[in-house]
């Protein structure tokens, strides 16, 4: 193999990782009880009220997504963009995987539920900076932000990627609400995430900045 192909290689890799470690980042979550973080809480509702498992409704929902980016950008659209759709059945099955993992963890009390939370938080934050990275291919929930902002180049990522978040939080508590009669899935924990893994996996970022791939 030359060198571009270890390279290309190395940022694969890299972002197979990452989608591993925050899998497990959301089956923590889900296990503390406290409220997945944003772009998890409407497959998790989901989950509640159909015979999906978390992980099948994460992959249909980045398969909605993905047809939401086509929409949006149609003949702007690159073809490349398509490897979301093997990145969200990776990451949908995981998920699976990471929920089995972790079911033998009890969380008996509040200050063990948000241990567990915070354990998930800090792993999706790993991921999500390992993801950024590796500088491949993005979620397709992100993909989402960055054709609305293509689209709408006056309009910040930052602004839009809080504004799509908070927006899958509204329509999770109206799936809830309405298909299970209560409020399930956001809860405080939901805040936590929403807060914190932007800005551990920003620190996080700082770190990895001094690795250089290419250099390996």
């Amino acid at each position: 193999m030359n060198k571009l192909s270890v390279y290309i290689l190395k940022r694969y890799l890299l972002l197979l990782v990452g989608l591993s470690i925050m899998a497990f980042g959301v089956a923590f979550s889900i296990k503390a009880s406290l409220g997945t973080s944003p772009i998890s809480s409407v497959p998790y509702v989901v989950s509640l009220f159909t015979s999906l498992t978390v992980g099948t409704a994460t992959i249909t929902m980045h398969c909605v997504f993905i047809l939401l980016q086509i929409l949006i950008l149609r003949k702007n659209y690159h073809p490349i963009q398509l490897m979301q759709l093997p990145v969200a059945f990776f990451f949908g099955y995981l998920t699976d995987f990471g929920v089995w993992a972790v079911q033998g963890i009890h969380c008996d009390t509040y200050w063990q539920q948000w241990l567990v939370c915070l354990v998930g938080i800090l792993l999706v934050a790993v991921g999500v900076s390992f993801e950024v990275k590796a500088g491949v291919i993005v979620l397709a929930g992100e993909g989402v932000v960055l054709a609305i902002c293509k689209v709408f180049p006056q309009v910040k990522f930052g602004y839009m990627k809080v504004g799509f978040d908070v927006t899958l939080v509204i329509i999770a508590c109206i799936l809830s609400l309405a298909f299970t009669g209560q409020l399930q899935g956001v809860r405080e924990g939901t805040v936590a995430a929403a807060l914190l893994v932007g800005m551990i996996a920003k620190q996080l970022g700082k770190l990895l900045a001094k690795w250089e791939l290419e250099k390996e």
